[in-house]
């Protein structure tokens, strides 16, 4: 296991590398194309050349990485969400460095600082100090990149940069370090109940017989509607103060993007959630109560997997039949009309579910849990514009149905 870096006081000529770090970094943002490859090599070859030598280079660097990641932070982004973007936009290389700053800036806190949602992502992620010291950082990532220490630097520089450049958006849930409130009534979902409903998704994912992955899906939303009334009524009857509305981010990446962003705000809509996409950043923030916010992802997430292998399947069939010119068509269609099916059976679902549940006094207790969330929503995204998506191949829509049909999640 790696040894966990040390931080030591800066001395006055590491202050001074620190900022002529962050004095390069402010002189790369605003440059495109060649400009920009000229400016990223001249800031890596003075910083690699710096009379104080390569320790102070490397702890200077990771010194510029922690408050550039910790602006980011500050700025509403998450490590998913600025990984996703070095990696569409950048190469492999910068984006493991990206990881590698991420992992620095993370260290600062104690575990219990972090919260659920970014201690997963970091797991997710791998983001972790895997170098012996921060003097040595720069040299052992040249050898896991096999690159050269200006090579090293130039990719270093170029992450930061994008990094660095990303706009504020809005912050979704509280920050690494802060305070974390006690846990209030229906604020997660059981260990148990997501421990079943993850087994049951998961079941559903891998079996090839449509029947089987139809009984199983409906077993996991039942269980699902069920926690939610039965968070609900909790919520509503608990004495002090209970948790609004949150929200939480689901990467939403290309191909297809926009038909999977359709299917993302399908799932959120039928579980008294909001979903609002964010097409340049390549994800969709969901607004709703803490644990139904937990359970659209795990919906999402499976329901996605599902329609990608029924696509598949589908497309290869399409192909084979000599129609490969209209692929991206017939795919596009393909998700748009299983994403509008699927709205219509969970809408379908969870109100079943409730009918059957036979409690009348919940449903005063979701509408204003629904009114809460819009209202929040609204707030968080006062500019919101519809996006109309139209399929243009017949028989990709046709598929795509048929595909929703066998990942029906309605009771039985």
């Amino acid at each position: 296991m790696a040894k966990r870096s040390k931080r030591q006081q800066e001395r006055p000529e590491e202050t001074e590398l620190l900022a002529a770090v962050e004095t390069a970094l402010a002189g790369l943002r605003g440059r495109h194309g060649d400009d920009l490859d000229d400016a990223l090599y001249a800031a890596a070859s003075t910083l690699t050349a710096a009379p104080a030598g390569p320790e102070a280079v490397s702890r200077a660097l990771l010194r510029a990485a922690e408050r550039t990641v910790r602006a980011a932070w500050e700025g509403g982004w998450q490590p998913a969400d600025v990984i996703r973007l070095v990696r569409r936009d950048l190469a492999a290389p910068e984006t493991r460095f990206a990881v590698d700053a991420v992992a620095a800036e993370a260290r600062r806190y104690a575990p219990a600082t972090l919260g659920a949602r970014w201690t997963a992502q970091l797991a997710e992620l791998d983001a972790r100090v895997w170098w012996e010291s921060d003097d040595t950082f720069l040299d052992a990532l040249a050898g896991r990149e096999r690159l050269s220490r200006f090579e090293t630097a130039a990719c270093a520089l170029g992450a930061l940069r994008l990094i660095g450049g990303l706009p504020r958006i809005g912050v979704a849930g509280p920050l690494p370090g802060a305070a974390r409130p006690h846990a209030r009534p229906g604020t997660a979902v059981p260990p148990r109940m997501l421990a079943r409903i993850r087994a049951l998704l998961a079941k559903a994912e891998s079996t090839e017989f449509a029947e089987e992955a139809e009984a199983l899906s409906a077993k996991a939303q039942e269980l699902m509607a069920r926690h939610s009334m039965d968070e609900a009524l909790l919520a509503a009857h608990a004495e002090g103060p209970v948790d609004g509305p949150a929200t939480c981010r689901i990467g939403v990446e290309g191909p297809y993007e926009s038909a999977k962003a359709l299917l993302l705000d399908a799932v959120a809509d039928a579980n008294h959630c909001r979903a609002v996409w964010s097409g340049d950043f390549d994800f969709s923030t969901v607004v709703g109560f803490e644990a139904d916010l937990e359970l659209v992802e795990l919906m999402y997430t499976s329901l996605l997997v599902q329609a990608t292998a029924a696509m598949r399947r589908a497309g290869d069939d399409h192909h084979a039949r000599g129609r490969a010119r209209r692929t991206r068509d017939f795919r596009q269609s393909f998700l748009i009309a299983y994403a509008a099916r699927i709205r219509d059976r969970l809408t379908e679902a969870a109100e079943t579910a409730v009918a059957d549940a036979g409690r009348a006094e919940v449903l005063p207790v979701l509408a204003a849990r629904d009114v809460a969330v819009g209202e929040s929503a609204d707030r968080l995204f006062p500019t919101t514009t519809a996006h109309r998506l139209k399929g243009r191949d017949a028989e990709g829509w046709a598929r795509g149905e048929e595909a929703a049909d066998a990942a029906v999640l309605r009771g039985r």
